[in-house]
């Protein structure tokens, strides 16, 4: 039983939603602003429902806002209404957001950060028609605009304005939009998406340019203005509970509350209630708020207290302790959150985004509860913590779900640890991973004994580097060290009868996705390491590209095995032998842990092929050998 909780009615939203599409003219795409949690509403669950209703795209304030929603699998388009900061780039590129410019100097400063990367990124310019806050000012706004459309690695997606009192000052709503249609007009040829209305502008400032329109604070069943009340329906989606957790009495002249603003001046029954303003339950409400109890509104009495509320139940039959109580919300007009802060001259945003501070949230759709959300109303986020404190947090979800301290410190320290302690080191994972390997047979005389082994090795990968290494060594201990560098992408053991050198180990190939890379070999205690670079490498770090490796070198005929090992995480496999009937009686002897032990094995008279899907994920030290 919770002592308060919010209650998120997603099928209110959804009919809010269809009811301001009412006023759009075909074609009209929507924005569904859920910045600050979606006013409070939880930004996941709304923007998912609001992309069911219809919406293209979804507006925030700043960058980690975005972020958040692409680490929770939103996929549109996510455009940050606010001016970002430099340092905020690297996240709006690396999370695929849409950033607002409204200074020269970000503009340029994201353009050069994409231009290293060559990546082109998507941005909305922003104009200030008399809002007073971001956006070009109209006087410099056409020179900026055109300065940005020379900019090779930005790209304008969208221009946008922002009315400052659509709600009620129909006169100056009307000038902001005079203006931005002028400057529209100056420009040579409109971007695809030009905004300006928020929700009350799409009730009241209908135009015929936008091709885009921005829904906002109405969708969450707030009235703006009393006027638009007569227009339309909408029912509030957010509504805030709690239950009595003390019933008491008051004789005339006792006082309830601090600073003794309420004196009874009869005998008053009252009820306790576990929140406060420490809850959102705004101070300012003290002797003027009210919440209902069974139907009935009853008043908010006394200062309202970090943590207690005290409201007057005289008069009602059958309360007791643990009843519902509903603070604002559906149940009552009163209970409105327009009509609860124009009783102290407040926000309805702001105590909207306040509410339910330490209140667990539900999510409710067509009479059922579908979903929640923590207390604190922040999901788990792993970027929010310090390495240490994320460590604790993983280890202890690991014991509370295996219910078992031994087995969950077990799974933690032998095969976890080793991860998160070596985070520094670039932990980086393969996709797509193809490895073949050629036997035939050698034109050289002294090589009778021995087969030629061609191998040809393709992957994707983050780079990392600049360059890389492929490592040849003819002793497992040699080799072994170079096992958890990660600066080295191939190895390989030779035979012991043979020099370390190109005579025996030679790469045929080596490439970056098309780019032929330079080598340079040389010995270094008792390993052959070639350093494979090019001058482009540098553009491409940190991006996935395709690894193409190709050698050859030479294998005993009297060895019994070939052994393949991929020492990453690596999704999706082809690991192939050929061997062009050269060797019979071939098995193969797969060593792969998780989900994955059974590879599928297809054999035909001259090769043997080992495959795991394409999205199933291999663990480190996993392999495959072909033993004959």
């Amino acid at each position: 039983m919770e002592r308060s909780w919010t209650e998120i009615n997603l099928s209110n939203f959804e009919h809010n939603f269809n009811e301001l599409k009412r006023f759009l003219r075909p074609g009209i795409n929507t924005m569904q602003i859920v910045k600050a949690d979606a006013y409070g509403h939880g930004a996941y669950q709304i923007s998912r429902k609001a992309i069911a209703c219809g919406a293209v795209s979804l507006g925030v304030a700043n960058s980690d806002e975005g972020a958040l929603l692409r680490y929770q699998g939103i996929s549109v388009q996510i455009l940050v209404l606010s001016p970002s900061l430099d340092h905020e780039i690297e996240s709006i590129i690396e999370y695929d957001l849409t950033p607002s410019i409204s200074y020269l100097d970000f503009a340029k400063s994201l353009n050069d950060y994409c231009r290293k990367r060559k990546i082109i990124c998507k941005v909305h310019v922003n104009v200030d028609t008399g809002m007073g806050r971001s956006g070009f000012n109209l006087d410099k706004a056409l020179v900026a605009y055109n300065q940005i459309k020379k900019m090779p690695n930005l790209k304008i997606e969208g221009i946008f304005s922002h009315y400052s009192a659509s709600e009620e000052n129909i006169e100056y709503t009307a000038h902001q939009k005079k203006v931005f249609n002028e400057f529209l007009d100056k420009l040579k040829e409109l971007p695809p998406s030009v905004h300006i209305a928020n929700s009350s502008a799409v009730i009241n400032a209908a135009d015929d340019f936008s091709t885009l329109v921005r829904i906002g604070l109405l969708s969450y069943g707030i009235y703006s203005d009393k006027s638009i009340h007569q227009l339309v329906d909408l029912r509030p989606v957010m509504s805030f509970k709690t239950r009595i957790s003390l019933i008491k009495s008051a004789e005339y002249g006792e006082s309830i509350g601090y600073n003794r603003t309420y004196i009874a001046t009869e005998k008053v029954l009252y009820a306790i209630l576990p929140i406060g303003y420490a809850d959102g339950y705004d101070y300012l409400l003290s002797n003027k708020g009210y919440v209902l109890i069974s139907g009935n509104l009853c008043p908010v009495i006394g200062r309202i207290s970090m943590d207690m509320i005290a409201v007057n139940i005289s008069g009602l039959d059958d309360v007791h302790v643990n009843d519902e109580v509903i603070l604002l919300g559906e149940g009552h007009e009163r209970l409105r959150a327009e009509n609860i802060t124009a009783l102290y001259g407040g926000s309805c945003y702001e105590i909207l985004c306040q509410i339910g501070r330490r209140a667990k949230r539900y999510y409710r759709e067509n009479g059922s509860t579908i979903a929640s959300s923590p207390l604190l109303r922040r999901d788990f986020v792993s970027f929010d913590y310090s390495d240490g404190k994320l460590n604790t947090i993983i280890e202890a979800a690991i014991e509370q779900r295996l219910q078992s301290k031994q087995i969950a410190s077990l799974i933690y320290k032998d095969v976890l640890e080793r991860l998160f302690t070596e985070k520094d080191q670039k932990i980086g994972y393969r996709r797509n991973f193809n490895h073949t390997i050629r036997f035939s047979e050698t034109k050289i005389r002294d090589f009778q004994d021995y087969f030629q082994v061609n191998t040809s090795l393709t992957f994707t990968k983050k780079l990392q580097n600049d360059y890389f290494y492929v490592v040849c060594a003819k002793n497992e201990l040699v080799l072994e060290k170079y096992f958890l560098r990660k600066d080295v992408e191939y190895r390989w053991l030779l035979n012991e009868n043979f020099d370390l050198g190109k005579d025996f180990f030679d790469i045929t190939d080596i490439r970056i996705n098309k780019i032929e890379l330079n080598t340079e070999l040389k010995i270094v205690e008792g390993c052959l390491e070639i350093r494979c670079y090019h001058s482009q490498l540098a553009d491409l770090v940190d991006q996935e590209v395709k690894f193409s490796i190709s050698t050859r070198t030479y294998y005993p005929k009297n060895s019994h095995q070939v052994a393949v090992y991929l020492i990453e995480m690596t999704q999706g496999a082809e690991i192939q032998f050929i061997y062009d009937d050269l060797i019979n009686n071939i098995e193969v002897v797969s060593i792969f842990s998780g989900k994955n032990r059974y590879p599928l094995i297809s054999k035909e008279s001259d090769r043997i092929k080992v495959t795991i899907p394409k999205d199933r994920w291999i663990l480190p030290n996993s392999g495959v050998v072909f033993v004959y």
